[in-house]
């Protein structure tokens, strides 16, 4: 499976109202912390893939869930899509000492606020409203999408974006970690 990802750098409020405009349906906000590692026997940083540990709570709520995260290449030049392995896991804490255990680092933490929301027409993408911690303000649109679908999935995305008057050729393709690490 892959996850097709746009992202842009966006006045998140402004986003917000143009969402409103367009009836979308909020699905929540959450508080997600993640950890990323560096593996003992390759530079993720050199094959472009990531492995991190996600810790996500309701924005009102203390008690966080975790998952793990397997993130392949970038397979093309115009989004983030990418092969992505996901599992949820009963205790973060545990799992961080195994990878330790086995000798990849972490890496660096990026903590956001991500709200997010779905529009009715244009079902299965997600619109995701992020402020992240020392990087900024971004909206991402993403859905997943098998080999076959890959570039109608994209196009998709970009659909979205212009709905939400927001401009594609604004996209970043670096990940939060990447901005994050560049400041």
């Amino acid at each position: 499976m892959y996850e097709v990802e746009v992202k842009v750098p966006a006045d998140l409020e402004r986003v917000r109202e143009r969402l409103t405009e367009l009836e979308a349906t909020a699905l929540g906000a959450v508080v997600q912390t993640d950890t990323y590692y560096d593996a003992p026997h390759r530079s993720f940083a050199e094959t472009d893939e990531a492995l991190r540990i996600r810790r996500e709570r309701p924005v009102d709520e203390q008690d966080s869930e975790a998952v793990v995260t397997y993130k392949g290449p970038l397979v093309d030049d115009e989004s983030k899509t990418r092969e992505e392995i996901e599992t949820g896991i009963e205790d973060g804490e545990a799992f961080n000492a195994v990878l330790r255990n086995l000798g990849f680092e972490a890496a660096a933490t990026v903590s956001k606020r991500r709200e997010r929301f779905e529009l009715e027409s244009d079902e299965g993408y997600t619109i995701t409203c992020d402020a992240v911690d020392g990087v900024g303000e971004y909206v991402e649109v993403e859905t997943d999408a098998t080999d076959e679908d890959l570039e109608s999935a994209r196009e998709g995305a970009f659909e979205v974006l212009d709905r939400l008057d927001l401009d594609a050729a604004d996209t970043v393709r670096t990940s939060y970690l990447g901005m994050l690490l560049e400041e």
